[in-house]
């Protein structure tokens, strides 16, 4: 009881000594950075501002940060306020021009704006040090705001940024950041160390992830992280076709015990691939594409991702996935993904809506614009004459709603990832109700199986397919199989 009276004694001393004191410049600035801070907005805004202006490291900084703040709010206002009753300080020390116009009457223990700033900036903080470090002074003029208006003792504000810190080391105990969750042990490999690029012939597509506007220097981007890198581009009226460019990169490689390396999307990776596995080179990807699939799946998200790895020559061995029509034993790779029927329009609405709903909304919605307007297929898949809407095939298990897979952990785990939207009576609706249900995996509409070989046939002639953002049509039979750490890839390692 002695120490709680010390405490609270203190707090009001502080509390006091706060208020009469002189602020150079505080009075233009904190009531009204107080009130912009009025559930969450700023955060809000700074979050909003985040996801349309940055990559997706800046996105995914702005969701933790928000699913932080929640966790606080809801903390706060459920258990915080009703647990402690106390008044707010008097405003007898307050200068007039310091006050709300409208005064809070919850319980002043613990500051729910304080809360909410600690938690955001350390949310955003575990996905990127230095993003936090740079938001955490307007965390702090936040949390000293609403002891300068007169709503907050010290202690309020102390104890709500500790349960804000406290909200985002819950979040990150629930959903690990990219940091925690270590790429799987196996399987490392050998590849050389390439100090500035040293022995690295880059093929860079200039085409690759231009929507509009002048088309950047992608020799420049290169050598602005690898200086020493052989830098051919491709892409362009006057220059060498894509696949000449990468036998001839690759030739060069292979004389001089280097690597190959590719900047562009996954079309572009996925003819690198080929080229590197069959000469047995090491692949750099540097992610210069629209999604970048494979590049992001490493834990390559910038150009100097890709070159730590190079330079202190970390790289794993990853599986090949190919489809060949039979008789013929050549085939084709693919890195990420194969689809027959709808699935491709599925992936175009989800993606074009996910940054704007949320990935599970935009699920939903691009399950039920692919379903209202398709039409099913017949084939026979292992040999079993079945009625589909879509077929997706992925190289290794993805994650994600299951008629829309988002991504992968292991890029050798040795299998396909086959999933089928079946059709039937009521197919549409049933398919609908399981994905707003959010069990789409317990729907018999939708079947899923891990397989390291498929074969499909009684297929059309003619029936487009799609593999890593390209579209062919098929002809005859189909057999798609595994070509286990097939390819070896640059990537950062954890230490």
């Amino acid at each position: 009881m002695r120490t709680r009276t010390l405490l609270t004694n203190l707090d009001r001393w502080a509390f006091g000594r706060i208020a009469a004191r002189e602020w150079p410049g505080a009075q233009r600035v904190l009531p009204r950075l107080t009130r912009g801070a009025d559930h969450g907005l700023l955060w809000f805004g700074v979050a909003a501002g985040a996801a349309a202006l940055g990559g997706r490291p800046a996105r995914r900084a702005a969701l933790r940060g928000v699913a932080s703040l929640a966790v606080a709010s809801a903390t706060v206002n459920t258990l915080g306020k009703r647990s402690v009753r106390r008044s707010r300080p008097l405003l007898d020390a307050v200068p007039v021009m310091r006050r709300l116009g409208r005064q809070p009457f919850t319980s002043s223990f613990p500051s729910g704006h304080a809360a909410s700033a600690a938690a955001f900036v350390t949310g955003v903080a575990f996905e990127n040090k230095w993003w936090g470090l740079a938001l955490a002074p307007l965390a702090a003029s936040v949390a000293f705001s609403r002891v300068y208006t007169g709503v907050h003792y010290p202690g309020d504000v102390l104890a709500g940024a500790a349960l804000g810190v406290g909200a985002a080391f819950a979040v990150r105990g629930l959903a690990p950041t990219r940091a925690q969750l270590a790429p799987p042990a196996r399987p490392r490999a050998e590849a050389p160390a390439l100090p500035g690029g040293q022995g690295l012939f880059v093929v860079a597509n200039a085409g690759s992830g231009q929507r509009s506007g002048p088309r950047p220097d992608r020799a420049a981007e290169v050598h602005g992280v690898l200086p020493h890198a052989e830098v051919v581009v491709c892409g362009d009226p006057d220059s060498p076709p894509l696949d000449k460019a990468l036998e001839e990169a690759a030739e060069q490689a292979r004389s001089q015990g280097g690597a190959l390396g590719v900047l562009g999307g996954d079309g572009t990776v996925n003819a690198a691939a080929s080229v590197a596995a069959r000469h047995g080179l090491p692949l750099a990807v540097l992610p210069g594409g629209t999604l970048n699939h494979f590049a992001y799946d490493l834990g390559i998200e910038t150009y100097a991702d890709a070159a730590h790895a190079v330079e202190s020559g970390e790289a794993v061995a990853v599986d090949l996935a190919r489809f060949r029509a039979e008789p013929h034993q050549e085939g084709q790779y693919f890195l990420n993904t194969f689809s027959i029927g709808a699935y491709p329009e599925l992936v175009r609405i989800r993606e074009r809506w996910a940054h704007r709903i949320g990935a599970w909304p935009a699920g939903i919605l691009a399950a039920w614009e692919v379903l209202r307007s398709a039409a099913p297929l017949s084939m026979e898949i292992n040999g079993e004459r079945r009625t589909v809407w879509l077929l997706f095939v992925g190289n290794c298990q993805y994650r994600g709603l299951g008629t829309a897979p988002v991504r992968r952990h292991d890029l050798a785990d040795g299998v396909l990832d086959v999933r089928v939207v079946h059709g039937g009576r009521l197919a549409r609706t049933r398919l609908l109700a399981a994905a707003l249900l959010g069990t789409p995996r317990s729907s018999p509409v939708l079947g899923e199986a891990r397989l390291p070989r498929l074969r499909i046939s009684g297929l059309p002639n003619g029936t487009p397919l799609a593999y890593d953002g390209e579209v062919t049509t098929a002809t005859g039979k189909l057999t798609l199989e595994k070509k286990n750490e097939a390819l070896t890839v640059y990537r950062l390692l954890p230490t």
